[in-house]
């Protein structure tokens, strides 16, 4: 099992100017690069697969089975678009790689643009955070500066172009084909498949469609090999995440560590919880979209097939603890709250269920309605579940129903109460005596 970090993307995250191309160069920058231009693209594809890589934004998909479904080349533009859009409450680790270390994005972005046969990469980037998109941009200008895009990269004959394009702020965006048509200028909305990305993706060509974390992991596989990688982690998760730890921990940040890491291990190392006296309810394991686990789950070790097996998913890594003090339902009314207002509208099950959902909820914290609500809310969540046009219906349905697995009491004790048991000013993290209700 796995006890110790292993801070290969975080590893200069503290130098005073860790986002400059001068500090990534001092770090390794880049020399992957070299190495992959020397290489024949095939090659790269099946060292990819070796390594074992598996899609870092949430669903796991084998990240060089992806580009090697890519048709034959056929003499007309193919693409790779990079999922930045990471608006998931609770996921925070793709931001912050942009921001601190940004250049291992735009190397990564390179390599594979050079492995699938891409001349023009592009960066989808959420719209809110202008910050990261002026650092990107800036990266960007020195990685074009200094030879590593444009024409004929370091005199290999190959040419690369990215740009960096900030959406509109929309949750759906972070659904793959919704990012494209938002790319493309229209309504991000999911669209049918088939025919997939890989075949006909941006502007109806053959597309790759990764995370920025998966993209940025390339360059150190690539310069490390396939087998350093593939000896981390577990036997079918290979590899290193960034675990982001959030809410009632001591130290909350970015945790790099191995696949199959648990989270007690990852609680020790964030100095345990906020308060010592105030014992873990229940947490996150990938972001507020994959069901809940509790105090149960401390030693489920946090790779894609045990956190499967015990009922949830791992998804981005996003964990987020709350300790006693917090009310499962009201924290569950505000995600759902979040779901309904990011529903894209295009299907009828997510559409009108996140609205229903939030109504009966609100009923529910303030202490109305009855316990067949709770019957209800499970029948709605069921409706939504494999029946909306994309995976995000079935997210806003995790919350809910395995909070109701695990804390149907407290959603009972609202309705003998008449309302919310819990002060809401014990669960947050300022002194009480400085908040108002």
């Amino acid at each position: 099992m796995a006890t110790t970090l292993t801070p290969i993307l975080t590893k200069f995250w503290d130098d005073p100017q860790s986002w400059t191309l001068e500090t990534y160069e001092r770090n390794e920058g880049y020399q992957a690069l070299k190495k992959a231009l020397a290489m024949a693209p095939a090659d790269l594809v099946q060292m990819t697969k070796d390594s074992g890589l598996r899609g870092r934004g949430g669903a796991g998909f084998p990240t060089g089975m992806k580009w090697g479904f890519l048709p034959p080349p056929d003499g007309g533009p193919r693409y790779l678009v990079v999922n930045a859009d990471e608006s998931e409450p609770g996921t925070c680790k793709d931001i912050p790689l942009m921001m601190a270390a940004p250049q291992f994005l735009i190397e990564g972005c390179v390599i594979t643009s050079y492995a699938i046969g891409c001349n023009h990469a592009f960066i989808y980037l959420r719209g809110e955070v202008v910050h990261v998109y002026r650092r990107l941009l800036r990266a960007v200008e020195e990685a074009y500066a200094a030879g590593h895009l444009g024409k004929n990269i370091h005199g290999s004959g190959f040419d690369l172009d990215i740009t960096v394009h900030a959406g509109a702020g929309a949750y759906i965006c972070g659904e793959e084909t919704a990012l494209l048509d938002s790319l493309e200028g229209r309504r991000g909305q999911p669209r049918l498949k088939p025919p997939f990305p890989a075949v006909a993706g941006l502007y109806a060509r053959p597309t790759v469609v990764n995370n920025v974390e998966s993209i940025a992991s390339v360059p150190p596989i690539l310069l490390h090999g396939a087998d350093w990688f593939s000896d981390m982690g577990t036997e079918k998760s290979q590899g290193f995440g960034i675990f982001s730890l959030s809410g009632h921990v001591k130290r909350p940040g970015q945790y790099e560590a191995p696949l199959g890491i648990t989270l007690r291990e990852l609680l020790d190392m964030a100095g345990g919880m906020r308060d010592p006296n105030k014992k873990l309810k229940f947490w996150t394991p990938g972001g507020s979209s994959t069901p809940l686990f509790t105090d149960a789950h401390l030693d489920t070790p946090l790779d894609f097939e045990s956190v499967a097996a015990a009922g949830s998913m791992l998804g981005t890594r996003a964990l987020q603890i709350f300790d006693e003090t917090t009310c499962v339902v009201r924290a569950v009314d505000r995600w759902t709250d979040f779901y309904k207002h990011e529903s894209c509208g295009k299907c009828t099950p997510c559409r009108e269920g996140t609205w229903w959902l939030k109504q009966i909820l609100g009923r529910l914290e303030h202490g109305q309605g009855s316990e067949e609500d709770l019957e209800k809310l499970l029948d709605i969540c069921d409706n939504i579940l494999g029946r909306s046009f994309c995976a995000l219906g079935d997210g806003a349905t995790s919350p809910i129903t395995s909070s109701i697995q695990y804390f149907r009491e407290e959603y009972l004790e609202h309705l003998s109460h008449g309302g919310c048991p819990f002060d809401r000013r014990d669960s947050t993290l300022f002194a009480k005596d400085r908040v108002t209700a």
